[in-house]
């Protein structure tokens, strides 16, 4: 994992009863570590797995296609509030209570959600789905460094890495064939299943904890209302910026204003409080500010490359969901075979060499989605996917372990929420960026490619001409002929414009990716623990 020093890793244990370095883990433990895993799984899963299914909800719903997208920002704005404010719960509750307790709120309102009635009510249900989903993204990863002996934690943040890399691949996927198959509610009841397997799972493998709920009353609430307002309205921004043309509607700039105004405010309070409900200072160390950094910047791959190729499988291709499934699922699986691989070499080489080969093997990934055609499809797709694949786990490893190196044990838990409330964020703010990009790309090239695809280009005139005799063979008369001819060209340049816009979003990430690899060698060298020469910097 990380270059925790020898002294710290003996605080650490003293703090929170991890076994010492070299000493056996007993299956409680390992239950423990895999229930907080196939929460974080869920809860990841949840942010778009409603996304194949939207159309099937809306008509349920009689909902239109604007407002829907709702159902996505409720869940996101919840769960990005939430995730800082695991570590002030787990103090208060004990972390066997809060994870029981918040899973089986969770799988409450993933009910409700099956069995909403109208948009309001399914939007309700979405975020009180997010607010107790969320808490179990970084509550995987505090389990995984608090709980595991140095010489494991590499194994550990490599399966939480998993979580993090196939879930939002596996969201759309999962979604559409649950849909297809036994309609849209059960994309919401097949939480049950990994959630009582986790409920089971930490009331045996951990032991019971002393509620401590007078940290409740001493907690900075001026500093969570703050928290609270600046995220959940940024995230608002973001989401629903490209669909009401951004500062040109009053709506975008009254929460682009309030979510100004609450991270500033929480900021000044973080800095000025003794003991803060969230860690602010830890971005002032150097390898944390530069894995949370990139680790945003993996969100903005993971959830924008999750985000545009369904997209274009869907418009150009006309897949359908499951055969969308059956493309993505290529992202999902060389990851299992990698992983372990990546976790024994996080322990010999310099995790800067691990993640500078893991951004590129994912940047070109990108770049090679940079050169579709209306054509491209499963076969040209696969390499793709493989080779994006393989890059992943490098990345979502090494990044853990540059965050949490060299930190105090009091800071874990603060870490664990930044880092990954930090991810989140890059997925809001890689979203955003790609659909406005889609959006202003597409009418780009739609007039370039109509500059040059005119009535009095002979290329265009034959091609019409061509068309419109194939309409009067089939007995369409020649006024309609030739008007179905000019919608036939029309729909080409429609459709060769937005190819090229969905190029143009994988040529954007893909530089991106490549672009970071520069910034991982501003951190300091670093080894998971526990191999040859693991540990120092």
């Amino acid at each position: 994992m990380t270059s925790l020093s020898k002294p710290a890793d003996a605080d650490l244990r003293a703090v929170t009863g991890a076994p010492a370095n070299g000493a056996k883990v007993d299956a409680r433990t390992w239950i423990a570590v895999a229930a907080g895993m196939l929460g974080a799984f869920m809860a990841v899963l949840d942010i778009q797995i409603t996304n194949s299914s939207l159309r099937d909800i809306l008509g349920t719903l009689s909902a239109t296609q604007e407002e829907g997208s709702w159902i996505s920002t409720a869940y996101l704005c919840a769960e990005i509030v939430v995730i800082p404010l695991t570590a002030l719960f787990t103090r208060a509750f004990g972390v066997r209570n809060y994870m029981i307790g918040t899973t089986a709120l969770f799988l409450l309102f993933s009910t409700l959600c099956g069995a909403a009635w109208s948009l309001e009510s399914m939007i309700v249900f979405r975020m009180m789905q997010g607010f107790t989903g969320g808490a179990l993204i970084p509550m995987a990863m505090t389990l995984v460094i608090t709980r595991l002996p140095a010489s494991k934690r590499a194994t550990g943040l490599a399966i939480f890495g998993l979580t993090a890399t196939l879930a939002p691949a596996m969201g759309p996927t999962l979604g559409g064939y649950l849909s297809e198959l036994y309609g849209w509610p059960s994309i919401f009841y097949i939480n049950w299943v990994p959630g009582v397997l986790l409920i089971a799972g930490m009331w045996w493998g951990l032991d019971p904890e002393k509620a401590n709920l007078k940290t409740l009353l001493k907690a900075d609430w001026l500093g969570i209302a703050m928290m609270a307002m600046g995220l959940a309205c940024l995230t608002i921004f973001l989401e629903e910026g490209n669909s009401k043309d951004w500062f040109e509607s009053s709506f975008i700039v009254t929460f682009a204003a309030l979510s100004l105004t609450g991270l500033l405010g929480w900021i000044v309070l973080s800095f000025s409080r003794p003991d803060p409900f969230v860690d602010l200072r830890l971005y002032g160390q150097r390898n944390f500010l530069v894995a949370t950094a990139l680790s945003a910047v993996i969100g903005m791959g993971l959830y924008g490359s999750s985000y545009l190729l369904p997209l274009y499988l869907g418009q150009i291709a006309g897949y359908s969901p499951m055969q969308i499934g059956e493309v993505i699922a290529w992202m999902g699986l060389p990851q299992l075979i990698v992983m372990p691989f990546a976790a024994a070499l996080s322990s010999k080489v310099d995790n800067r060499i691990l993640c500078s080969f893991g951004l590129f093997m994912f940047g070109i990934s990108c770049v090679m989605n940079a050169y579709m055609d209306a054509t491209t499809g499963y076969d040209q797709l696969l390499w793709t996917q493989v080779i994006r694949a393989i890059g992943q786990p490098f990345v979502m490893l090494t990044l853990s372990n540059f965050a949490m190196s060299g930190l105090k044990p009091s800071q874990m838990p603060s870490a664990s929420s930044l880092f990954n409330m930090t991810r989140n964020l890059g997925g809001s703010i890689g979203i955003a960026l790609l659909a406005t990009s889609l959006t202003n790309r597409e009418h780009f090239h739609s007039a370039r490619l109509g500059e040059a695809v005119s009535n009095y280009a002979p290329a265009t005139q034959e091609r019409l001409d061509g068309l419109t005799q194939n309409f009067i063979a089939s007995g369409i008369d020649p006024a309609s002929a030739a008007n179905q001819a000019l919608a036939v060209v029309d729909r080409l340049v429609r459709r060769e414009s937005y190819v090229m816009a969905y190029n143009d979003g994988f040529w954007i990430i893909g530089m991106i990716l490549i672009g970071c690899i520069a910034a991982i060698w501003m951190a300091d060298k670093v080894k998971s623990p526990g191999g040859a020469g693991g540990g120092g910097h």
